[in-house]
């Protein structure tokens, strides 16, 4: 499975980074693959690996400020693995060139 996480800490200034970093910290630790985008974070397992994981992201980012979005996307394909990899180089496939990161 493939979840696309997005945590906003509303806190009133524009630079999250710190915040953001936190959060990479556990999924880092959690030992699962992900990706970071200037947008959000895509972090490939399980739903009993990942779900508690997000979970301990978004009470991190809770202790730095008392409103929190947090935004999840699944992609839920029986049987699929390597999906960071494979959508990317699907994509990269098609369009005839690498993509720009």
């Amino acid at each position: 499975m493939l979840f696309e996480l997005t945590i906003v800490p509303v806190t009133g200034h524009a630079h999250i980074s710190g915040e953001i970093a936190e959060a990479l910290k556990i999924i880092d630790a959690a030992g699962l693959a992900y990706r970071l985008t200037p947008t959000g974070t895509c972090i490939e397992g399980t739903w009993d690996e990942v779900m508690p994981v997000i979970r301990r992201c978004h009470d991190h980012i809770r202790k730095f400020t008392p409103y929190v979005v947090t935004t999840i996307s699944i992609e839920d394909k029986e049987g699929a693995q390597n999906l960071l990899e494979k959508n990317i180089a699907s994509v990269e496939e098609k369009l005839g060139h690498p993509v720009k990161c």
